[in-house]
């Protein structure tokens, strides 16, 4: 499916839950990193911000710290459930909204101490803290009694993205592929848990993606190929053994989803077949960036004039157009996520 398709038939969705009136889901938050970070790293003390041109160049209230072009993955989701884009969670004082924050940060992993070496990012742990604050401090002021904020919070959608930067920090090199995948799968379940303990439900994880294929590892290391498939053959053990785990948690907590979003083989597919997804180049940035393609933009340099047939915005990030194809194929497409978005705002 093209990726011009793609953005029309999310503009179908988007235009009939808005005729429609209600949203179909009463909130959506977000928690990852860079890949879902929407500006919450834009007020912490670290050097991994997007909040300069070229990012946002396509995004229509310009560089608000996505590490990207344009529109994230929850973006395109928050258009088909008739919400807005949730904001990200730090850039809030007084007043939650309703409908759903952002507490992704850029850099950070699974693992407390990934990315700390760039200064501070939320860990999912943080990041759980703070929807726990929100839970517990802001949304009751929004119901009138704990049971109907239960039913906001287990009718309200989950996505979370994390994990890559975790297999490039220094800790991934002290344990065994194996060992390493289970010990993220572990850390993973137990966060998980506390998502449900404060009421979540319906959770969508989605995998951690091919990235032996980015630019900043297929320039700094020798492969055939496209790709360097040693690093995609880590992360394998980790995707490999999470839907077991998420079924697992469906099974065992009461009226929970667990859904897998399986991105990896998809976003694998886009790379070795770009035209399948009206894409041209799969291999090279975007934008210039520092250190020959391998880091994040240079600020005020103009992209290159088409990133929407790019699959690669900076030397890790990824352009609007391969969000907008993970996005609608998790919406309607069961091979990537089962049960789909469609099916979920319904159970």
């Amino acid at each position: 499916m093209s990726a011009l398709i793609i953005f029309f038939s999310l503009l179908q969705y988007h235009f009939i839950s808005s005729v429609c009136g209600a949203p179909l889901a009463p909130a959506l938050y977000v928690f990852g990193d860079s890949l879902f970070d929407s500006g919450n790293n834009n007020i912490l003390p670290t050097v991994s911000k997007a909040n300069f041109e070229p990012y946002g160049v396509d995004f229509a209230k310009g560089d608000t710290g996505r590490f990207s072009n344009g529109r994230l993955v929850p973006d395109f989701i928050a258009e088909f459930l008739g919400l807005p884009y949730p904001p990200p969670c730090l850039s809030f004082r007084i007043s939650t909204p309703v409908t759903g924050l952002n507490y992704a940060s850029a850099s950070c992993g699974i693992l407390s101490e990934t990315g700390q070496i760039l200064g501070k990012c939320l860990s999912l742990d943080n990041q759980i803290d703070l929807f726990q604050r929100t839970v517990e401090s802001s949304l009751p002021n929004h119901f009138k009694d704990p049971n109907e904020l239960m039913d906001y919070l287990s009718k309200s959608i989950l996505v979370v993205g994390i994990g890559s930067n975790d297999y490039m920090s220094d800790t991934s090199k002290q344990y065994t592929p194996q060992e390493f995948a289970q010990l993220l799968l572990d850390k993973l379940s137990l966060n998980f848990q506390r998502l449900y303990n404060l009421g979540a439900r319906k959770v969508v994880m989605f995998e951690i993606g091919p990235i032996g294929c980015i630019p900043s590892m297929t320039r700094t290391n020798q492969h055939n190929g496209k790709c360097v498939e040693e690093s995609n053959q880590l992360v394998a053990y980790f995707n490999d053994n999470l839907l077991g785990m998420l079924q697992n948690l469906t099974s065992t907590l009461p009226n929970s989803i667990f859904v897998r979003g399986h991105a990896y083989w998809l976003a694998y597919d886009a790379i070795m077949n770009p035209s399948k997804y009206g894409l041209l180049d799969t291999s090279n940035p975007c934008c210039e960036t520092w250190a020959n393609g391998t880091s994040a933009c240079i600020p005020k340099l103009k992209p290159c004039p088409n990133p929407d047939q790019h699959f690669f915005f900076d030397g890790y990030h990824l352009t609007e157009s391969v969000y907008s194809v993970l996005a609608s194929h998790c919406i309607g497409d069961r091979s990537v996520c089962s049960p789909t978005l469609k099916e979920l705002v319904k159970m």
